[in-house]
């Protein structure tokens, strides 16, 4: 009696114990495609100079992945970590510092500020909690309209920008690495039937967004047993391209030995497995299903 009821009732839960026990929200892969897990990435960060965060910017995960990651840094180097961002372009690098030295109030910093959209639900946290706890944050980004000047008339024209705004990007002349994938693929793409702002400047455009984030994480200094953390979209440091290459080229200047870090985010229907390309992209990545909400 007791052997039958055993088999009756796995014959009923049988249903119950083919279905998924679970539905992660992410997985983490080393760059050799084995799996990892968050203290890696926390322990790895602690010990970098620079750490790139390539996220997608509508990804729910990638931003709060980003918060704790800050968190958990500050709750061990205190003042010696540094935030950047993308998100911010170099001409608010004013008001950012007078709202996290809490000389003006929140509502009018996200009134004056240049903010994506999003900001409040994506990024507010990690400025607010950068505010909270005094962590310096730098504005890396280069000013949109001086990206679409270079869009438009190439490199040659921010000849004509004077000389206090060129202080608010890299160094001229910016050198451009137009074999590397990240700017040849942009080549690649622009052709017939392409909308009219995309020409064939754009990757120069992405070039000196590169150029200038990368110029103002040096600026603001990853020494001294300091780590500077970076938010950016994934395409800018992925294959350690884009800013990568052009801190690699900064630091070849300097007397400093500086370990970089990269992280990125990237979406797929299957979690559980990452190919070869996709675990070269970084030191490490976060894979999300594809199926996750989106963030605006």
């Amino acid at each position: 009696m007791k052997k039958s009821y055993t088999v009756l009732l796995m014959f009923l839960l049988l249903p119950f114990l083919a279905m998924k026990s679970d539905k992660p929200a992410y997985k983490m892969y080393n760059a050799k495609g084995r799996t990892a897990e968050y203290n890696d990435i926390l322990k790895a960060a602690l010990n970098a100079d620079i750490v790139f965060f390539g996220e997608m910017h509508n990804n729910p995960i990638c931003h709060w992945l980003e918060l704790e990651l800050t968190k958990d840094m500050y709750a061990e180097k205190k003042d010696k970590l540094i935030l950047g961002a993308e998100m911010f372009e170099s001409d608010n690098q004013l008001l950012i510092n007078e709202y996290i030295s809490k000389l003006i109030r929140k509502k009018d910093f996200e009134s004056e500020a240049k903010l994506w959209p999003g900001y409040k639900s994506n990024y507010a946290p990690i400025v607010d909690f950068a505010r909270e706890n005094g962590i310096k944050f730098a504005a890396t980004n280069i000013p949109r309209r001086f990206a679409a000047l270079v869009n438009l008339k190439g490199f040659e024209g921010l000849d004509s920008i004077n000389a206090l705004e060129r202080g608010l990007m890299a160094p001229l002349p910016v050198k451009y690495p137009d074999t590397l994938e990240c700017y040849a693929s942009i080549a690649k793409s622009i052709g017939d039937g392409q909308p009219a702002h995309l020409t064939a400047n754009l990757g120069k455009a992405q070039a000196m967004k590169d150029a200038t984030m990368a110029h103002f994480i040096m600026k603001y200094g990853a020494y001294g047993q300091k780590t500077l953390l970076h938010f950016n979209g994934s395409y800018h440091s992925d294959d350690y391209q884009g800013i990568v290459w052009y801190v690699n080229q900064a630091i070849r200047k300097t007397s400093y030995e500086l370990k970089i870090l990269t992280i990125t985010c990237l979406e797929q229907e299957n979690i559980d497995t990452i190919s070869k390309p996709d675990a070269a992209k970084a030191d490490y990545i976060i894979m999300i299903p594809a199926s996750m909400t989106k963030s605006q």
